[in-house]
């Protein structure tokens, strides 16, 4: 994708927090823009830096996540294609409180904090719009603290991988997964966009747990496992074994 030729105002015309906006006020918001390619590995910020803008992953994966005293690493959210992030940490006015790192390569598009403020003092919308994704993003982490503190291990891991149909956050580990698809039994595929040890980080779980759950899916037959890709063969029928282990506990 050649970042000369990229249409960012139409891109950012697809987007559920620009959606409505005119193309006018879609050309100043891209002038406030910029898009970059990161390679894997690389920081789109760390904890202290100054956050002057939100990002929005085009194309790519990116982590966030946090280190604790004594080193080990907490995936909080992975963002991938058409999604956002850093919003709310843009209006504290304070340092980044997480890191952000890609982990593939990543086209992705930084929106200053400038061109939002002025757009939001222009159209009360379009603050409301900004308030409605900072309010979602909060609800899905209080949802994860929920998950962890009354969700089982197989519980989370199943909730991840009947996320994607569901019509809640993509990788929410409290997700029932009984919707859209999965709420037909009909066969679904998922693959693991990062690696197991990211995914258990994500779902607070060691590697080693997530391995065993993943064997014991696989051993029911309720998955196929082929690499990074799982088939789910029956998807009501696993929702179904999250629902009983969680009677049964």
């Amino acid at each position: 994708m050649e970042l000369r030729t990229f249409d960012l105002p139409r891109y950012l015309s697809v987007l559920p927090l620009f959606q409505e906006m005119t193309a006018e006020e879609l050309g100043r918001l891209a002038q406030g823009s910029q898009l970059r390619r990161l390679t894997r590995g690389e920081m789109v910020f760390r904890v202290g830096d100054a956050c002057e803008e939100f990002h929005v992953t085009v194309t790519g994966q990116v982590k966030l996540f946090a280190i604790s005293p004594a080193g080990q690493e907490k995936v909080i959210e992975l963002v991938g294609p058409g999604a956002s992030f850093a919003e709310a940490l843009m209006f504290t006015g304070k340092p980044c409180i997480v890191n952000a790192q890609a982990l593939t390569d990543t086209l992705l598009l930084s929106v200053r904090k400038e061109a939002v403020v002025a757009e939001m003092e222009r159209d009360v919308r379009f603050a409301m719009r900004m308030l409605a994704g900072i309010s979602r993003r909060l609800h899905g982490l209080v949802h994860d603290v929920q998950s962890y503190s009354l969700h089982s291990g197989l519980q989370r891991v199943i909730g991840y991988l009947l996320s994607d149909p569901c019509t809640g956050e993509p990788g929410d580990p409290g997700c029932a997964g009984m919707c859209g698809e999965a709420c037909s039994g009909g066969p679904l595929k998922v693959a693991l966009p990062v690696s197991k040890a990211t995914i258990a980080s994500r779902l607070s779980l060691t590697p080693e747990y997530l391995s065993r759950v993943l064997r014991e899916l696989e051993d029911k037959g309720l998955i196929e496992m082929d690499k990074r890709e799982i088939r789910i063969p029956d998807s009501r029928l696993l929702a179904r074994y999250s629902a009983q282990r969680e009677t049964c506990s």
